[in-house]
């Protein structure tokens, strides 16, 4: 038991830190790009619904948003308390910092504009590029990356500077505190390469030639910045360009056409990908190709170990034809998928297509250069699988989703290397012009949902396993729910059981409604919202208004009834409060609650900030689950449970729970645990592992703790491999927790 008790109080840290503090700090979760945020609790296919899911509220802005919203949990903003706070930016050259759960005073906690009228510096007029691809102005078009190691979030912003009868076209990366939108650092945007392409000896970086249109990479402590054209006018080229992220002094540049023309890299704003030895994707749009100097319309990996190299590249054989028709690979850019999905020929593999719809499935370790006559060479080629792709595609559970232009959002799996050639599901609708780019929530691999900014109907979303299946979408309900025009290539982001969606003129929030505006409540371990039970750990959502001012954490026993400013009564009793926050407070629901309708009720300072009611079962078994659907499981030997530290057969594991129901010898609310005598399960508790039942040695309350509870198992004797673990009290289940056996 003492082992058990040693990595119970790991995991029960890492949960609640889980729970309470997932951030977004870059376009599409992380470098590779897959799209996919697999911690999401509360947010699942059985809540997502009309009925119980829409707009909370929204907050005006100054321009579009073009880039992906971003999010960091608990920042100490100077004078105004500790938020989460969702961080947009805008072609007005404007950067907001938003409380991300309430939206009660309407108002940013901060907001920078690098655009100053009066002293004619303003975002550049669409007018003067000669391009109406973005208009009515060009600001800050690229999504920005978040370091919360420094507290710094990057962003680079366009401006148009007058004085008397010159005019200068600027571009500058911003790098801005976090808490306060000061700026610790600014750099205009400049840069020469060696080649031929303009007719000397040296290209010259003309940046109101440029927009910075894909999304900030932060990589190895050095921020990077692509660069496209506008609407593909005059002599430009793809350049990607590298800046210290401390000190921005400029480290890197690369021109992938220094000896032709064109090439840029644009990719319907997604971000450059990139993996784990430090290479770089990205993919260029119609250019020069000469086999190797000149890489327009191609896949480019780079090397970062010393400046820019090219490691590789793709060119398709049709490369020709692509740019005569405008029908670049460069609309979009790369997901690189999971090794799970490769072989053993090829473990690491990316995905792309662009405006000829043929999908490419690469490897990242022989991307295949240029073949005359096919693409043989490659992993493989799905010509005519889409119409034109931009933006993105996603990757989740050896799947792939795309949405080509006119098109159906559409699924393909992939496995041992070979993706699909036909869609496994699709959505019944199809979308106008350019489609929308997928997002994926799922708590580890359960419970996925694809969300997608639809440029009629706004938000949506699909269950991720059968894409016929449309779980809920804005039109449904849209007096509540609209949140108005979308931005073409625009990407929502899932975080902490909210959705945030950028839109021509502001930012709207999503999530779980509680009658009438009520907070929304679930299992702090499943994230079930069907019931709750005596003695268990449950959060509690904000709907739109703060629960409480200020974030705070329970750091004793017993668990105090106040918290950040907080109370919280469930059935007229108080309840413990393990964490608080303006959006989300943990608490237990005290033992004494009698089963049936019971009023929660959150205060602060005597004042009641929000209520709800609920339905108290005897029982509401909940496993906690760690990344990727894995349960919350200690091995024998004081472990954790995972691929790498199976269960061996025989050997006993500790399954950490909540909503096991009551107990004896009773324990006051908000009591730790004893380790003697133990608090055993009053109901009867079983466990399944695979198909199989296992012995239950143990259902109680852990040691130590309060509202968590250990079950402790006898594994059966299976074959290696990864099993489905379920509790279950007096006939009710729990969710599915992933354990691997040996």
């Amino acid at each position: 038991m003492a082992a058990f008790i040693r990595a119970a109080v790991f995991l029960f840290a890492f949960i609640f830190t889980i729970c309470a503090q997932v951030n977004v700090t870059t376009y599409q979760y992380d470098a590779t790009r897959a799209g996919a945020n697999t911690s999401e609790v509360t947010l699942n296919r059985a809540n997502v619904n009309v009925d119980r899911f829409g707009k909370l509220f929204s907050y005006p802005v100054d321009g579009a948003i073009y880039g992906q919203p971003l999010y960091v949990a608990n920042v100490a903003v100077p004078g105004a308390g500790t938020h989460n706070i969702v961080y947009v930016a805008t072609e007005n050259d404007s950067v907001y910092a938003f409380d991300a759960d309430s939206g009660a005073s309407g108002a940013p906690l901060w907001q920078d504009t690098f655009a100053n009228a009066g002293a004619q510096i303003i975002a550049v007029p669409a007018a003067d590029t000669g391009c109406e691809q973005i208009a009515p102005e060009i600001g800050i078009t690229s999504t920005p990356v978040i370091d919360t190691a420094s507290g710094t979030i990057f962003v680079v912003a366009m401006t148009r500077e007058a004085s008397g009868n010159s005019v200068e076209y600027v571009h500058r990366l911003h790098a801005l505190d976090l808490a306060t939108g000061a700026e610790k650092g600014v750099v205009a945007i400049e840069a020469t390469y060696p080649g031929r392409g303009e007719g000397g000896s040296t290209l010259i970086f003309n940046a109101r030639s440029y927009k910075q249109r894909p999304g900030l990479l932060l990589l190895n402590g050095v921020v990077y910045t692509a660069w496209s054209s506008h609407c593909d006018i005059g002599r430009y080229h793809g350049w990607l360009i590298g800046y210290d992220s401390h000190t921005l002094a400029q480290v890197a540049v690369y021109n992938n056409t220094p000896n032709g023309n064109m090439g840029s890299f644009w990719n319907g704003g997604a971000a450059p990908a990139a993996d784990a030895s430090g290479n770089i994707y990205v993919v260029a749009g119609n250019g020069t190709f000469d086999n190797g100097g000149d890489l327009g319309e191609s896949y480019i990996k780079l090397s970062t170990s010393n400046g820019f190299s090219v490691a590789d590249y793709f060119t398709p054989y049709n490369y020709s034809f692509l740019n005569d028709t405008d029908a670049d690979v460069g609309s979009a850019g790369v997901v690189l998928i999971g090794d799970e999905a490769g072989s053993a020929a090829h473990p690491h593999l990316m995905t792309g297509a662009g405006k000829e719809g043929r999908i490419y499935l690469l490897d990242r370790d022989n991307m295949g250069k240029l073949q005359q006559g096919s693409d043989s060479q490659i992993v493989q080629s799905i010509p005519g699988a889409l119409t034109a792709m931009f933006g993105n595609p996603a990757y989740f559970n050896h799947t792939v989703y795309y949405c080509g232009a006119g098109n159906r959002l559409a699924a393909y799996t992939i496995s041992n290397a070979q993706m699909s050639s036909a869609p496994i599901s699709q959505s019944d609708a199809s979308f106008r012009y350019p489609c929308n780019v997928p997002t994926i929530s799922a708590n580890g691999t359960a419970n996925a949902i694809v969300w997608a900014l639809d440029p009629a109907a706004g938000l949506r979303a699909w269950d991720a396993s059968d894409l016929t299946r449309e779980l809920w979408n804005a039109g449904q309900n849209p007096e509540r729910d609209s949140a108005g025009a979308t931005v073409k290539y625009s990407v929502p982001t899932v975080a902490n059981g909210k959705v945030y969606a950028g839109t021509a003129d502001s930012l709207a929030v999503y999530g779980l409604l509680g009658p009438d505006g009520a907070p929304a409540v679930s299992s702090a371990a499943s994230g079930d919202v069907g019931s709750l039970a005596p003695g268990a750990l449950v959060s509690i959502y904000s709907s739109g208004s703060a629960l409480t001012a200020s974030t705070d954490t329970a750091s004793s026993f017993p668990i105090p009834f106040q918290l950040g400013g907080a109370t919280v009564s469930i059935g007229g009793r108080p309840a413990p409060i393990l964490f608080a926050s303006p959006g989300q407070l943990n608490v237990q629901v005290p033992f004494d609650v009698p089963p049936g309708n019971a009023v929660i009720e959150v205060s602060v300072n005597g004042n009641v900030t929000a209520t709800t009611s609920f339905n108290i079962l005897s029982s509401a078994p909940g496993v906690f689950m760690l990344a990727q659907g894995r349960a919350a499981v200690v091995n024998q030997n004081g472990s954790v449970n995972s691929g790498d530290q199976p269960a061996p057969g025989s050997s006993v594991i500790a399954a950490y729970c909540t909503g096991l129901g009551t107990v004896g010898p009773a324990i006051g609310t908000g009591q730790a645990a004893p380790d003697s005598p133990l608090s055993w399960v009053t109901g009867q508790v079983t466990a399944m592992i695979g198909s199989t039942p296992a012995q239950v040695q143990f259902a109680g309350l852990a040691p130590g703790f309060a509202g968590l509870y250990q079950v402790n198992i006898l594994v059966p004797q299976l074959a290696a491999g990864q099993y489905a673990l379920t509790i279950t009290v007096d006939g009710k289940v729990s969710n599915i927790g992933t354990i691997a056996v040996d």
